[in-house]
């Protein structure tokens, strides 16, 4: 293989992933036009990579409506990765838990790369609530489980991030500069729990705490969401540490040093 048929390859290699990761996010399916115009692809490439995605069973359309969408094959692909690591279910335990103790959503989210996905959620029952499907994302600094997670690494690498993603100015609230960002991850260093005070969604407040490797690594975090109207500043705190102390008893648990 020459060099630029192997650059081709690699290209094509990313371009099949962009897809796959646009068809996820689109419930209803997309529209090959659509496919194209959103990914920045010619329509004949776009075509080509869909084709080629579904005869591995990676992508299918519908023969009624023309719609795009994922096919089986990446669930099975997918679901390797929970089958690895299912920190989801050991986890509903305690999300049920955190939720019955402060009434608001409990979620658990992971990182990936400049985003939080959440992967699992416990809805409050209050008839006014927060959520936030599995599989949302939110930006790494809007999101006190984003925060949460990153407070486990050096300053370096936080930095490093804030240059390689930027900072998102979603609401009137979202920090802009790397030194409020630093100011606060200091803060939760300290007090054991990140917020999220409006930062991505106006009117939503979050609290969230990391769980840790042996090694100091971040795997995942908890949170509670809920309206800022309810999720007042004089609860933040309390609510702060009942996230901290539920996150250090499925800490535990997850080393083996508790059952649940």
């Amino acid at each position: 293989m020459t060099i630029d048929s192997e650059a081709q390859g690699v290209q094509s290699v990313d371009r099949a992933l962009r897809i796959l990761e646009h068809l996820a996010r689109q419930s209803e399916g997309a529209r090959l036009s659509d496919l194209a115009r959103g990914l920045g692809l010619a329509v004949s490439t776009t075509h080509r990579l869909l084709t080629t995605l579904e005869k591995r069973g990676f992508a299918q359309a519908s023969a009624e409506s023309g719609l795009w969408h994922v096919g089986r094959r990446a669930y099975f692909v997918g679901s390797a990765y929970g089958r690895r690591v299912n920190y989801a279910a050991v986890a509903l335990p305690y999300l049920r838990r955190l939720r019955d103790a402060t009434r608001e959503t409990a979620n658990l989210g992971v990182l990936d790369d400049g985003e939080v996905i959440t992967v699992a959620q416990v809805e409050s029952r209050e008839i006014m609530r927060a959520i936030a499907p599995p599989g949302g994302r939110a930006p790494v600094i809007n999101s006190a489980m984003g925060k949460a997670m990153i407070a486990a690494w050096p300053d370096a690498a936080i930095l490093d991030l804030i240059r390689r993603n930027g900072l998102q100015p979603l609401t009137a609230t979202s920090l802009m500069r790397p030194e409020a960002v630093l100011a606060e991850i200091a803060r939760i260093r300290q007090e054991g729990y990140a917020v999220d005070d409006e930062e991505f969604l106006p009117g939503m407040r979050c609290v969230a705490a990391a769980i840790l490797s042996a090694e100091g690594e971040p795997l995942f975090a908890i949170s509670i969401s809920g309206l800022a109207a309810r999720v007042t500043q004089d609860r933040i705190a309390r609510c702060g540490q009942t996230v901290s102390l539920i996150a250090q008893q499925l800490a535990a648990t997850l080393s083996g040093e508790a059952d649940a």
